[in-house]
């Protein structure tokens, strides 16, 4: 790491953040197109990448930056521990509170993922029911298409705690946030029968699968107006995505990754903690405890033992990579936005199918119709198709299943969520329209792909 760059660590290290701008500055310098292709030529060129929903993706000169933090460490790891690993995490979380529009460094943690985020929160949540704050019975409500993790944790945490866990059925396809409110109202109405309280929400901001933007900010001010305890915002995909702001959000918590959509190599998110009116943080504690457990949940997350920390300490890395871009990560987002549904709707047109939602209700991932002929009848057969389409064509895109509901004949039942990045092409979406053309053709099903 040059000299300059530890200078720059070193001269942010205030506890409010205050010295390093809320805007960036953009590179005077943009980035090229060979560049974008040199960031990204350990990509593997075989295979069309249109699932960066997935796992993200990080270029060439984040991943050198997190290598020069990797061998700080291994130079003299005790030096690293007492000198650097601190201070480097602080700017990290500085950098984020920033851009997220927190009030204070102090409310952003640094954790592995949005799934670790979720088992904090919800461990805090079981906590509350064991010692007696919640009732047995009280509610914990939370979208359908929650992320499977999640509902794994809803399981572990908050149902063996006594909690009950209400879902909020959603429509999919889905023609409007109208659609998704009047759900959500209804859920909250069932979660407050028989006199019991809605203690937590858990509110999708993208959703996974399907992937679509939910109102977020509408859905919190019901729950304010409904007397829901707390809200906690699951938002894996928002950095980099769609517009994240915790002023505007108002979330009790909200967390998200920064190596999906924020080009950070794996594995780093935020988890926001919104300070009450007291000036503290709630208290929750990261699920691996360490000897700083009580010095506060962003302290005891930055040393849960000896590990690599090398993805939590190249966000000023990632911030710069951002910048060399036109207009920055909102420009980014921007032009991510536009590509994918301009693709989204071309392979639509090319099967014959619709889009899962509107324009409007994608970020920077589309859910495309299938051709109904591939007979797509179950998540198996999803995802057997999905292995073909790799093994097969070197197109890699997730399946959905929609399974018809009662009375639907001929409707489609699966879906593709195609993702777009900057470093993919318009060749990567005719690869895979012409992989699916090419099944058709041939009178293919997923039948055949069976036994």
């Amino acid at each position: 790491m040059s000299s300059a760059t530890d200078n720059h660590i070193h001269e942010n290290n205030h506890h409010n953040g205050s010295c390093i701008p809320k805007k960036p500055k953009l590179s005077s310098s943009l980035i090229t197109a060979s560049e974008i292709e040199t960031e990204f030529g350990h990509h593997d060129t075989s295979v069309a990448r249109i699932n960066n929903g997935s796992f993200g993706c990080c270029p060439a000169s984040i991943i050198a930056a997190q290598h020069r933090w990797q061998l700080r460490y291994l130079r003299q790891p005790d030096h690293f521990y007492f000198n650097d690993l601190k201070t480097g995490i602080l700017q990290s979380r500085t950098l984020i509170k920033d851009l997220v529009n927190a009030d204070h460094v102090d409310e952003i943690s640094i954790v592995d993922n949005a799934t670790t985020a979720a088992a904090i929160v919800l461990q805090h949540t079981a906590w509350n029911f064991r010692e007696g704050r919640f009732q047995k019975g009280d509610v914990v409500l939370m979208l359908h298409y929650a992320y499977g993790a999640v509902k794994k944790s809803m399981e572990a945490y908050v149902t063996r705690a006594g909690g009950n866990v209400v879902e909020v059925p959603l429509p999919f396809p889905v023609n409007s946030n109208d659609e998704i409110v009047s759900e959500f109202r209804k859920a909250l109405e069932r979660g407050k029968s028989n006199g019991n309280r809605v203690r937590l929400a858990v509110i999708d901001h993208v959703t996974s699968m399907p992937c679509v933007v939910i109102p977020v900010k509408e859905l919190i001010q019901i729950c304010r107006e409904e007397g829901v305890d707390q809200v906690f915002v699951d938002a894996a995909h928002s950095i980099g995505c769609t517009d994240v702001d915790m002023k505007e959000i108002g979330a009790d918590f909200y967390t998200s990754n920064l190596h999906k959509w924020f080009f950070c190599p794996p594995s780093i998110a935020f988890l926001y903690t919104r300070r009450n009116s007291k000036g503290s943080v709630s208290d929750l504690h990261h699920p691996v405890v360490s000897h700083e457990y009580g010095n506060g949940l962003a302290v005891e997350s930055a040393w849960i033992g000896t590990r690599d920390y090398s993805a939590q300490l190249v966000v000023p890395a990632a911030m710069e990579f951002v910048n060399r871009f036109e207009g920055g990560i909102e420009g980014i987002k921007k032009r991510n936005h536009e590509a994918v549904v301009e693709m989204g709707e071309m392979l639509a047109k090319a099967w014959g199918t619709r889009l899962g939602s509107p324009a409007h209700m994608c970020a920077s991932m589309v859910m495309v119709g299938l051709p109904v002929c591939l007979g797509i009848g179950s998540d198996s057969d999803a995802l057997e198709l999905r292995t073909h389409l790799r093994d097969a064509f070197g197109v890699e895109v997730p399946l959905y299943y929609r399974p018809p509901r009662e009375g639907e004949v001929g409707v489609i039942t699966g879906y593709a969520r195609i993702s777009h990045q900057v470093y993919n092409k318009v060749d990567d979406y005719y690869k895979f329209r012409d992989a699916v053309n090419q099944l058709v053709q041939i009178g293919f099903t997923c039948a055949d792909l069976s036994g």
